[in-house]
């Protein structure tokens, strides 16, 4: 398979648990015409989708609050974390993932979600693609408690935050997760 100077040479698995990591072998073809032999590993998640909830009128959005291990392991000392709603995608479109997640994990069911980009949150070792959506919601759009879904063993506390209060939480170090900075800053730039 060759694209863009790449030439994958060995594919193996390493785990293939909760999801997959492979170890790929690679030649790359650099433009002087020299090759270079390369190993890297690669996790593979699937790819995703998050998204911000805000209400303009009320000047607020929903934000969630889970514990996620890799941060506990990684320094993070509670373990908690605060979060844009997101989930992956598997055999989903996008927005029909992220409509899903909404109201699993806060109980909202939103109506005119936007996307607004997709990235690649950890390109040097991640595969996932992030598809980012907005939302404004309401009160009225409330049909459960939300809080996960409980055979995913989901633990998630739902959030109403100001959003000067959301966005400020990222100075503070509150907020340190990337997809939900990304979202904030957007939110400070365009609402």
């Amino acid at each position: 398979m060759q694209n863009s100077g790449i030439n994958i040479l060995k594919t193996e698995i390493l785990s293939d648990d909760w999801y997959t990591l492979r170890k790929i072998t690679y030649a790359y073809y650099h433009n002087d015409g020299s090759i270079q032999k390369v190993s890297r590993e690669a996790y593979d998640r699937g790819n995703g989708a998050t998204i911000l909830l805000y209400n303009n009128e009320s000047k607020t959005v929903i934000l969630t609050s889970q514990f996620r291990l890799p941060t506990f392991i990684n320094g993070n000392k509670s373990g908690m974390l605060i979060e844009a709603c997101a989930g992956l995608l598997d055999d989903e479109n996008p927005e029909d993932c992220i409509r899903r997640e909404t109201e699993e994990e806060t109980g909202y069911k939103v109506t005119g979600v936007r996307k607004i980009f997709e990235a690649y949150m950890s390109p040097g070792s991640v595969t996932e693609l992030v598809h980012f959506f907005v939302a404004e919601y309401a009160k009225d759009m409330k049909v459960t408690a939300g809080g996960g879904v409980q055979e995913e063993q989901e633990h998630i506390e739902v959030l109403e935050l100001g959003m000067e209060e959301a966005y400020n939480m990222i100075a503070s170090a509150e907020i340190r997760d990337a997809k939900t900075i990304i979202l904030l800053q957007y939110m400070k730039l365009n609402f």
